[in-house]
């Protein structure tokens, strides 16, 4: 497996806390993609989140080919 960059996940309860934490640290994290989980299928809510910059949205129960498609694109 090829190692592209180092990486680390931090988890927050709300989109709104991930915001003030991305917001607070160093503009380098500005860099980083945003990918969001939800168990609610909601497309308003998906849209909204895509419209706002973030990377992509993952319905859980996340299947390997999502985690798959997710990397790809990130990683490239």
């Amino acid at each position: 497996m090829k190692r592209v960059r180092s990486s680390a996940l931090t988890a927050v309860d709300s989109g709104k806390r991930a915001l003030e934490l991305l917001g607070s640290e160093s503009s380098s994290l500005k860099e980083i993609p945003v990918v969001i989980m939800s168990s609610e299928n909601v497309p308003t809510r998906i849209n909204m989140c895509l419209e706002e910059g973030a990377e992509d949205f993952l319905l859980k129960p996340v299947q390997p080919s999502d985690v798959s498609r997710l990397c790809s694109r990130v990683l490239r």
